[in-house]
């Protein structure tokens, strides 16, 4: 027992300094921003073509990876595999495109032929590497140096901190571009339609009830409109709305245990919650949710700039999709 008690400590204390090791260089590389991440950003943004991303090995996994957060971001990219390229696939990369290769050494022979093509079309490069003097350095139009900080594997070998780096400069990269081009939660959705994403990111329009399903009352109602309006539309709330059509409040199962007392005799405006919580149609469904769990509700109006009640959205409703 003593033995693997033992085991189990050296275990966790080499988890913790992989992760002190690699937390130092992301340190590192935080306060030492290569100087030309602004033009490279700034290059893409004018670029016309696509992001095309490359790498061989690690630096490849982590390229591919970069590459997918860039076109899910509004930036359109793709992989190419670096040997591929040197059998034909150096025709998916064209003259509008801008290229971004990865490798640590920066003496990648896959990645001479892709270099090599960048330079004689005149197609920009970006490299992300650790070596200021290497071949692809020398050769980049935009240099992404990496801080020099120890691999977190043992014996200094397998790619770890340095590719923990790369993929934290590509995320860096990524979200600098969706800032300058004001990419939003919005267009974010446009491209994540599947899975409970997409489903937080439908917006409420697209889930609200409306039209003969509403259920509407005059602020002068009396109650037993109201209930009736609670009861057959099947949300258990009535909206209320003044002369001007537009939102006064709203009558829940709570208003009704509170005002028990003489409750037939009372009109809908008066026993109504005042400035109710509510949606608008362009609000994300992530959104709604957020509000009507602060709120602890389960039903939202849905109102149009001129604050007249257009649809109403259900706890369920989100439920149905995903959501929640």
């Amino acid at each position: 027992m003593e033995l693997v008690k033992n085991l189990e400590t050296d275990l966790v204390a080499s988890a913790r300094r992989v992760l002190a090791t690699e937390a130092a260089a992301l340190q590192a590389l935080a306060g030492n921003i290569p100087a030309d991440l602004l033009n490279a950003v700034d290059a893409i943004l004018k670029s016309r073509g696509r992001v095309v991303v490359s790498g061989i090995g690690k630096s490849g996994h982590v390229g591919r990876k970069i590459s997918a957060t860039l076109a899910s971001t509004g930036t359109p990219s793709y992989f190419v595999h670096a040997a591929e390229a040197s059998h034909g696939d150096l025709g998916m990369i064209g003259t509008d495109d801008i290229c971004l290769l990865l490798s640590n050494s920066g003496e990648t022979s896959e990645l001479r032929d892709i270099l090599a093509f960048t330079r004689r079309f005149g197609i920009p490069l970006i490299a992300i590497c650790a070596q200021q003097d290497s071949s692809l350095m020398r050769a980049a139009d935009y240099r992404l140096l990496l801080p020099d900080a120890p691999e977190a594997c043992p014996i200094s070998l397998a790619p770890t901190t340095s590719t923990t780096m790369m993929m934290a400069l590509g995320d860096a990269l990524a979200v600098a571009l969706m800032e300058a081009r004001g990419f939003h939660a919005r267009n974010f959705r446009e491209l994540h339609p599947g899975g409970r994403l997409g489903a937080q990111l439908t917006k409420v329009g697209d889930l609200m009830h409306w039209g003969d399903e509403l259920p509407v009352v005059r602020q002068d109602a009396p109650m037993a409109e109201t209930l009736l309006a609670m009861t057959s539309k099947g949300f258990g709330i009535a909206i209320v709305v003044d002369d001007d059509g537009k939102i006064f409040g709203v009558v829940t199962d709570g208003d009704l245990r509170r005002n028990m007392e003489g409750l037939m005799e009372r009109r809908a405006g008066e026993i109504a919650t005042r400035d109710p919580s509510y949606a608008d149609v362009d609000m994300l469904a992530g959104e709604a949710l957020t509000l009507l769990n602060q709120r602890q509700i389960s039903v939202l109006p849905v109102i149009d700039a001129a604050r007249i009640p257009i649809g109403l959205l259900h706890v369920h409703d989100l439920l149905h999709v995903g959501v929640a």
